[in-house]
C-alpha cells in the first residue's frame, strides 16, 4: 500500500540522533538546526528522557482518563512551577492543531458566541476551527470554510477595535512569533492594546504558543515578553521532546464541566511522563538562559553577513531573510553540509528551531557552511 503522498521530502532517512545530530541509514551526520519544526526542545535521546520514557513504558504506557493519573498532577504543577502561569487549569491532548481546537471550543463555551478573528501568516493546525483561522486558503476545505473567522494583518488596531465591537467574536487567537508564516511579530502596543479590547468586548484572548513555548522565545511563553495575560494559552510541540502531547492552560475564570472537553490518549501515562522529563532537563540545564545566550551569539553571526537582509524572531526562534527564494539554499545546506534548517511561507525565508542546548560550536559550523552555501547559490543564479 502506497503511502498517501502529501509530503515533499528530502532524501534523507535519519535511523537516530543524539544531542543535536541526526544520523542517517549510511551513518552520516546531520547537524539538526530545525528540530523536527521546534519539536526537539532538549536534544534527541537525551539520557533523562530516554530514561524516563523506559521506565514508564516498562511498568504502565497508557489508560484512558476514566481513571486517576497522578503523572498528570504532576505535569500540571512543573507548567506552573517553571512558566509562572499560577492558577490555571490543564487539559491535555495530543497536539497542537488539538489544542488550538479545544481553546476555541472552550471560548465559544464561555462567551456563547462564534466568530474568531486570527491575523495574516498565522498558522494554527489543520483541523477543523483551527485550520479556519489559519492563513492559507490551500488547506482549508470546504467544510472547514463554514466557520466564521476574520483574518486580519498584524498591528492594525483599529481592524481589531472594529470587529471585536461587533459584539459577535468568541475569541482572538494570536502567535506571538509566527512559525509558518515566517517570525513576524507585532508591536509590545498592538498585542497590549489588543488584551484591553478582548476584555471590553467580552472575547477570549488565546495565546498559541504550540511553538514559541516552553522557553524557545528566551522566556518560558512567548507573550510573557509583553503585558498580557491570556484566558487560554495552547502548547504542544517542545512539551514532549518527539512524543505526541499538547495541552491547554485555561484561565480560572473559565468553569469546566464534566464532558465539555474529551480525549481519548491526552494525557495518557507516556506523554506525560516525557513531559514531566522535559520540563525537569529545562529546569536542571538552565536551557532558557542559554537560549538567551545562543539567541545573541547566533544573531551577532548573522549580522556578519551581508547578504542576510533581514533577522526575525527572537530566542532561539529565528528567521533569516534573504533577498532570494532559500529552496536551493536549504538543498545545499542539507545534502553539501549536513545540516537541516527549516522553511517558511515566506519563501525568502530560512527558518532555525534547533534544541535549546544548542552550542557556540554548532552555530559556528552552521554560518561557515552558510557563507559556503551562499557563494554557490549566487553563482550558480548568476
Amino acid at each position: 500500500m502506497p503511502m498517501f503522498d502529501v509530503y515533499p521530502l528530502y532524501d534523507v532517512t535519519p535511523v537516530s540522533g543524539k544531542g543535536i545530530h541526526v544520523y542517517d541509514d549510511k551513518g552520516m551526520e546531520y547537524l539538526d538546526l530545525y528540530g523536527g519544526h521546534a519539536v526537539i526542545s532538549i536534544g534527541h535521546a537525551h539520557p533523562n528522557y530516554v530514561e524516563a520514557v523506559t521506565k514508564q513504558v516498562s511498568e504502565l504506557g497508557f489508560y484512558s482518563n476514566a481513571i486517576q493519573n497522578p503523572l498528570q498532577q504532576q505535569l500540571a504543577n512543573k507548567i506552573e512551577a517553571l512558566s509562572g502561569c499560577k492558577d490555571y487549569q490543564l487539559f491535555l491532548c495530543n497536539s497542537g492543531a488539538e489544542a488550538n481546537e479545544n481553546a476555541l471550543k472552550l471560548a465559544s463555551f464561555k462567551t456563547g458566541k462564534k466568530r474568531v478573528v486570527a491575523f495574516t501568516n498565522g498558522f494554527h493546525g489543520r483541523t477543523s476551527a483551527a485550520v479556519a483561522a489559519t492563513d492559507n486558503k490551500n488547506i482549508i476545505a470546504p467544510i472547514n470554510a463554514q466557520q466564521a473567522v476574520t483574518i486580519l494583518p498584524l498591528n492594525d488596531i483599529q481592524g481589531v477595535k472594529t470587529e471585536l465591537e461587533k459584539g459577535d467574536v468568541c475569541a482572538l487567537i494570536v502567535e506571538f512569533i509566527q512559525g509558518v508564516g515566517g517570525l513576524d511579530q507585532g508591536s509590545k502596543d498592538f498585542f497590549e492594546q489588543v488584551f484591553a479590547l478582548c476584555k471590553l468586548n467580552n472575547t477570549m484572548f488565546i495565546a498559541d504558543e504550540v511553538q514559541s513555548g516552553y522557553g524557545r522565545s528566551g522566556k518560558f511563553f512567548a507573550f510573557q515578553h509583553y503585558n498580557v495575560t491570556p484566558d487560554i494559552v495552547s502548547i504542544a510541540k517542545g512539551m514532549g521532546n518527539g512524543f505526541p502531547i499538547g495541552g491547554v492552560l485555561i484561565h480560572p475564570d473559565i468553569e469546566a464541566k464534566y464532558g465539555m472537553l474529551g480525549t481519548t490518549f491526552g494525557g495518557n501515562h507516556l506523554a506525560c511522563a516525557a513531559g514531566l522529563a522535559v520540563l525537569n532537563t529545562i529546569e536542571e540545564e538552565n536551557l532558557m538562559d542559554n537560549v538567551n545566550a545562543m539567541s545573541d551569539y547566533f544573531i551577532s553571526k548573522a549580522n556578519t553577513i551581508s547578504e542576510i537582509k533581514n533577522i526575525k524572531g527572537r530566542g532561539l526562534m529565528l528567521g533569516l531573510e534573504f533577498d532570494f527564494e532559500v529552496g536551493d539554499l536549504r538543498k545545499d545546506l542539507i545534502y553539501n553540509h549536513h545540516i537541516f534548517t527549516g522553511g517558511a511561507a515566506n519563501k525568502k525565508l530560512l527558518r532555525i528551531l534547533p534544541p535549546l542546548n544548542i552550542e557556540k560550536q554548532h552555530i559556528n559550523q552552521f554560518f561557515e557552511a552558510l557563507e559556503t552555501a551562499i557563494k554557490k547559490v549566487e553563482q550558480t543564479a548568476n
